[in-house]
């Protein structure tokens, strides 16, 4: 629809790593470290972005306190970057069915336990999470969250 978007910071870090010849077990053997580098790689994609552009972000830095929770790490100097920007709106898509490829290897359990940890980390800041349901066209979908802006 022409809107900028970024996206998701973990991706690019793992098909740049394995453009390099590093396996996604290589990469993500050391899973806090691979947080602690996606969520520094989030706040620099962020920082480039103009304040008057819409952008739409894939995950914004309050995902990370999601995954830091769920590894039991610190999430305030998160909390503490999120807190120093802003977003228009948050929006979590019902999921469509879950598909594993060489990036995403959750199991069913920790998707689910994931999107309730990144409801609750968006609340906690003050966020209105929107629930964008599952509908028929991707345009739909879209139009919906246009729409909730």
């Amino acid at each position: 629809m022409g809107y900028p978007t970024i996206p998701e910071a973990a991706r690019i870090f793992i098909d740049d790593e394995m453009s390099h010849g590093r396996s996604v077990e290589d990469i993500r053997a050391d899973e806090t470290e691979f947080q602690r580098i996606v969520l520094e790689m989030k706040i620099a994609l962020e920082d480039r972005i103009p304040p008057d552009r819409l952008t739409f972000l894939e995950r914004g830095i309050p995902d990370s306190i999601a995954y830091y929770k769920l590894l039991g790490l610190d999430t305030r100097p998160i909390i503490d970057a999120s807190n120093h920007r802003r977003y228009k709106g948050i929006f979590i898509l019902e999921p469509l069915e879950f598909v594993r490829d060489y990036a995403r290897t959750e199991d069913d359990e920790t998707v689910n336990m994931l999107d309730g940890l990144l409801y609750d980390s968006y609340s906690a800041l003050g966020y209105k999470v929107n629930r964008v349901p599952v509908l028929p066209r991707i345009s739909e979908r879209a139009q919906f969250v246009l729409d909730d802006l």
